[in-house]
């Protein structure tokens, strides 16, 4: 990491004016080590039970679910076109990585972040356990992200960056043929539109596994309900210690980044490099 922060140091030295962190390059890097420092000092922080940062949050066990998503079966296609380019090329963009591990969570199926960052670790050609593990708990907001309400659109997400949707027709070239208005939302295609493009939804690609409308929703709830709980949790068992009671947790960590202080901060947390 220092070898590679001199090297972009050297890079911006050359223009005046550049991307600032934590969106630019530089700040991903401080991100990479905000996440590694906290893999070092988390027990069990590949998983939610005994782990003391993450949110106990009552997720399903569908293994349906989970292999629909796996496989490219939800029905959505923008979500279905991600996880094919993953299985396929062992590579997804990070903002695709968010989309998919928040439709998987507290978006629409509710499904546990472990089961996704295994799927994650198995495909991932740059799968790492303390980036791989520390971004699922944030997306599904178990840890270090918390408003559960800002939730990622199937639908939308996608449509803002390529309204076309070149990405799905090249991942899932059975839609190819779909006319843009429909390429996000082939179900709402009327059936002689579907039969022109030789695809029938319920028969050559599926049908939503979900509504995503008021899926959303009814889990916005169940993420309400267990932050409730913990917020319950916390508050009875601060009130049975004598020892302060603050919502922030310092982490000091001398790591050889001693030159470049930096402050991360989350809601719980604030990480100081030095």
């Amino acid at each position: 990491p220092r070898r590679f922060y001199a090297g972009l140091m050297d890079v911006y030295s050359e223009f005046s004016v550049h991307a600032k962190p934590p969106v630019s390059l530089e700040g991903q890097l401080y991100w990479r080590e905000f996440f590694y420092l906290n893999s070092y000092a988390t027990p069990n922080y590949h998983k939610m039970e005994g782990n003391p940062i993450c949110r106990q949050i009552p997720w399903s066990d569908n293994k349906e679910l989970l292999k629909a998503w796996e496989e490219s079966r939800t029905g959505f296609p923008f979500i279905d076109a991600i996880m094919t380019q993953l299985r396929t090329t062992g590579w997804i963009h990070h903002l695709a990585r968010h989309m998919v591990a928040c439709f998987l969570t507290r978006g629409d199926l509710w499904v546990s972040w472990e089961k996704g960052a295994r799927v994650f670790d198995k495909y991932l050609l740059d799968a790492d356990y303390a980036l791989n593990n520390g971004n699922w708990m944030w997306l599904s907001c178990s840890c270090f992200f918390y408003q559960f309400f800002r939730c990622y659109s199937p639908i939308a997400f996608g449509k803002k960056t390529d309204p076309n949707g070149d990405y799905i027709r090249k991942w899932l070239p059975l839609l190819k043929k779909y006319p843009k208005k429909y390429i996000y939302e082939p179900w709402k295609a009327p059936k002689s539109v579907q039969q022109a493009c030789g695809c029938i939804i319920g028969q050559d690609y599926p049908e939503p596994i979900v509504d995503h409308t008021p899926t959303s929703k009814q889990n916005m709830s169940k993420m309400k309900a267990a932050y409730d709980a913990h917020k319950a949790a916390s508050k009875s068992k601060s009130s049975s210690k004598s020892t302060s009671s603050s919502s922030t947790v310092l982490l000091y960590y001398a790591y050889p980044f001693s030159s470049l202080p930096y402050y991360v901060m989350s809601r719980n947390f604030l990480c100081l490099f030095c």
